[in-house]
């Protein structure tokens, strides 16, 4: 090995990269699922790593993210190390699942193969169908490699305002996830279908996310967007058609028009509601005679992005929490010690909280230390009872603000569907109880609340399986900014719900 490379070992992957000497691990670490939320600023703290072999120097980044104990025993920000040595890191990220859907679809008769792709932001899900049974033979789940300039949309547009290229990187992904899925049947496919919200599908298509970056988030560009495959650099037959399907509004992206095809809220009579919950909340209710949807910025905290000991959905993460004869109860993914607390993890502690009396409605700690205790070492601190508070209240605002504007009420819903990774693993309790979905007098919130799993992938394999394209209801793009009764809605939803369910 060149005395100008140094290698990098990551566990528990036994995964080993060489790198150049003194260059920053970015690079090198992303391709290998490590996450930079903050696009590898040093101001997030998300993207430790753990020293077990080699020297790492602490840099001031260092000092303000980790405290002493977790210094002392090796923890670094992987986006701030320069490796002089061999080293042997634990990447604390190294695990996480990416939700997919297992359904077959009603086959339209056509002729060939092919692929349906989730392209999210945090992860991409793509399955490959055989067209004429609607039958699914393969799926491959990895990171969005874009992860490397941000984890949230407004940093990947900040990324390629500056300059970055986040279009050929993605681009260069789903064409070595294809061959995967193809396996050696390139030939055959003749059609790709991509879905995902405004700022991905910009990013993929090579769109101007300029008038994404500031109000009104309004694009010219929201429509279809058609490739030929020489366009991309994918293996497929010149005649393979490929499309990103439409978005429906500045951050309401063709993710919840699959997601309204598959949820059938398109053709129900009864008006149904669709929640897909992340860093940009998007909301859609109606039915067969019309729907409204809008986007409302929850903020990170549901991918406990925001919380001081917060994490993603990966090993060492209290991932549910219980109340047990007034005693907290936590649940930690991989059954080892927990390191930190993820997005259900962290809506299920402050439910308890609440049940127990801890945490008031208010939203402060009962016993004036500001600090809620889940599970040692992990606690909660106020502040990220704060940012739950801010997230759950500009759900809970949004979801009341398009019912009134349906001249509906909750109780007029025939049901609820809570979509995407986090609304599949959040327990409905918990979120009815810190009144993320406010269901009013309504008492048994697990008949009407369904946790959906992927109805994005879902509903990309409907409209690849489809003969034609399915016809839909008026679909109006609802702007909460610009309803004047945004505010005081939001600032109505701050507080948690009182006693009930208790």
């Amino acid at each position: 090995m060149s005395s100008e490379l140094v290698r990098i070992r990551l566990e528990p992957l036994a995964v080993e990269v060489d790198v150049p000497r003194g260059a920053l691990l970015v690079s090198s670490l992303s391709d290998h699922g490590v996450e930079f939320p903050c696009g590898g600023t040093g101001l997030c703290g998300g993207c430790g790593v753990r020293v077990l072999a080699g020297w790492l120097p602490a840099t001031d980044a260092d000092r303000r993210a980790f405290p002493a104990e977790q210094l002392a025993s090796g923890w670094r920000l992987a986006c701030q190390a320069r490796a002089q040595e061999p080293l042997v890191l634990e990447c604390g990220q190294w695990h996480m699942d990416v939700l997919t859907d297992n359904a077959g679809m009603i086959g339209a008769g056509k002729p060939g193969l092919g692929i349906a792709i989730d392209l999210g932001t945090t992860t991409i899900a793509a399955q490959i169908v055989d067209l004429a049974p609607g039958s699914v033979l393969g799926v491959e789940t990895e990171l969005n490699p874009q992860a490397s300039f941000g984890s949230d949309v407004m940093s990947r547009i900040r990324a390629a305002l500056h300059g970055d290229d986040l279009t050929s990187v993605v681009r260069a992904a789903l064409g070595k996830i294809i061959v995967r899925l193809a396996k050696g049947r390139e030939q055959e496919i003749a059609e790709v279908v991509l879905v995902g919200n405004t700022v991905m599908h910009h990013l993929f298509s090579g769109c101007d996310v300029e008038p994404l970056s500031h109000a009104p988030f309004v694009s010219p560009n929201l429509g279809v967007q058609s490739f030929e495959p020489r366009e991309l650099g994918w293996s497929l037959p010149a005649s393979c058609t490929i499309r990103f399907a439409h978005c429906l509004g500045g951050f309401v992206g063709s993710d919840i028009l699959a997601g309204i095809i598959a949820t059938g809220i398109a053709h129900s009579d009864e008006l149904m509601a669709l929640v897909d919950l992340g860093t940009n909340g998007e909301i859609a209710i109606g039915n067969r005679h019309g729907i409204v949807c809008a986007s409302t910025a929850a903020g990170p905290a549901f991918e406990a992005g925001s919380i001081r000991m917060g994490m993603r959905a990966a090993t060492g993460a209290i991932s549910y929490v219980s109340l047990v004869g007034g005693e907290v109860k936590a649940t930690v993914i991989g059954d080892v010690e927990p390191r930190g607390i993820c997005g259900s993890g962290l809506v299920d502690a402050v439910a308890a909280g609440l049940r127990s009396g801890a945490i008031l409605a208010s939203g402060r700690v009962a016993n004036g230390t500001k600090v809620f205790p889940v599970a040692e070492p992990v606690v909660l601190y106020q502040a990220d009872i704060r940012e739950l508070q801010l997230a759950k209240a500009a759900i809970a605002s949004g979801f009341k603000l398009l019912l009134k504007r349906l001249g509906a009420q909750a109780r007029d819903l025939k049901s609820v569907h809570l979509a995407g990774a986090f609304g599949n693993y959040v327990q409905i309790e918990s979120a009815v109880r810190i009144g993320l979905i406010d269901l009013g007098s309504i008492a048994a919130p697990r008949e009407l609340v369904h946790a959906a799993g992927n109805t994005a992938l879902r509903g990309a394999k409907m409209l690849l399986a489809a003969a034609e394209e399915p016809a839909l209801p008026t679909i109006e793009h609802v702007s909460l900014a610009a309803d004047p009764g945004f505010q005081d809605e939001f600032a109505n939803c701050m507080t948690f719900p009182g006693h009930q369910n208790q």
